[in-house]
């Protein structure tokens, strides 16, 4: 297909403005797009996620797809407190690296 696009027989055009928009809506709908999962806890860990956000005043829905969020968009890392020791605060970091 290179050679033949390299040897003049294909020629790029400009999409349609029409096409063009809803090619972008569908790029950015891809990645948007809320999709309901089903989950199966035990019921003290679902109950200790309600008690917890209780505390932090938010749907226990909202505060598991915040959490999975949190967890998939990088790693976790704890910063040192002015307490905690350099060498200590470095094995913390290695743990969830």
């Amino acid at each position: 297909m290179l050679t033949v696009y390299e040897s003049g027989v294909l020629t790029s055009i400009s999409p349609i403005r029409a096409n063009l928009a809803k090619f972008k809506a569908a790029a950015s709908a891809t990645f948007t797009e809320k999709r309901r999962v089903n989950i199966r806890f035990l019921s003290p860990d679902l109950m200790n996620i309600q008690t917890r956000t209780l505390k932090v005043a938010l749907p226990y829905h909202t505060f598991i797809a915040s959490s999975l969020h949190m967890c998939i968009a990088g790693p976790i890392i704890e910063k040192c407190s002015r307490l905690t020791s350099r060498r200590s605060a470095r094995a913390i970091k290695r743990r969830f690296i």
